[in-house]
């Protein structure tokens, strides 16, 4: 099933008025007709919708189930990745979006290959974010995640601090023991970041800083792993916890 998000004020009493390029996906691509069934995103919550008319350039959608289904964690992930080459951020902001995030933040580290420059920084970040609101709509979230602008390093561990637990997967930390104990301090309601290292990895003056402000350092496993595959290895494994042992939890 189809899912959308509205901007507020398109709601009137029990009905979604959509136009703009919506109404064209609607009508035009996905070649929708009255009766058809979609979802309407809105305030963390998805309402089930039927096409009532398609006319005047606008979707008239009525909503015969409130808060159908809620795809949202019981924690709020976010995910610290430090800036990749090339178009790997547009991998892995999708994929962190369909795993549950709840923003990603794009830092600047010191052994980051990609320089931007302030231009570059603000049109990559509106394109990122286009890609996060398209994964969304796909995984059927109930919000959009943020993508923030790019951070240094300093204001990314700034802001990582201020969570309730900080995670830095490492290389040289060997001991899943130390992920497990991790994991285990997550409870529901808990922000929870996650810091990963670019192509060439963390420097140990990085690691220290992080560790000082609050990181606890953990391991992914014996194998060395891109900077790709680590962010979505970190987070699926936060999402898998969080969906196993937490939406229960009282």
């Amino acid at each position: 099933m189809f899912n959308f998000f509205i901007e507020e004020g398109n709601r009137h009493n029990n009905r979604y008025i959509i136009s703009g390029a919506d109404y064209n996906h609607i009508k035009n691509v996905l070649r929708m007709k009255i009766g058809d069934l979609f979802l309407v995103s809105e305030n963390n919550v998805s309402n089930l919708c039927r096409i009532e008319s398609l006319e005047n350039e606008s979707v008239i959608a009525e909503i015969i189930e409130e808060r159908f289904q809620d795809t949202s964690l019981p924690i709020k992930i976010y995910l610290f990745q430090g800036l990749p080459k090339s178009d790997k951020l547009e991998l892995i902001i999708p994929k962190a979006v369909e795993l549950g995030v709840e923003g990603i933040i794009p830092v600047e580290m010191n052994r980051c290959v990609v320089k931007l420059d302030e231009k570059k920084k603000k049109n990559k970040t509106e394109r990122w974010q286009a890609i996060a609101e398209s994964a969304a709509k796909q995984s059927k979230r109930t919000s959009v995640p943020r993508v923030y602008d790019v951070m240094t390093y300093k204001d990314a561990l700034t802001k990582a601090s201020e969570l309730d637990v900080f995670m830095v997967p490492y290389e040289c930390k060997d001991e899943m023991k130390s992920t497990v104990n991790t994991l285990s301090k997550i409870k529901k309601g808990m922000s929870v970041g996650i810091l990963i290292g670019p192509e060439g990895g963390f420097e140990l003056n990085e690691i220290d800083s992080a560790v000082g402000s609050g990181g606890l350092t953990i391991s992914l496993g014996k194998r060395i792993l891109r900077t790709e595959t680590a962010a979505i290895t970190a987070v699926g494994m936060c999402m898998l916890y969080a969906e196993m042992y937490l939406n229960g939890e009282e």
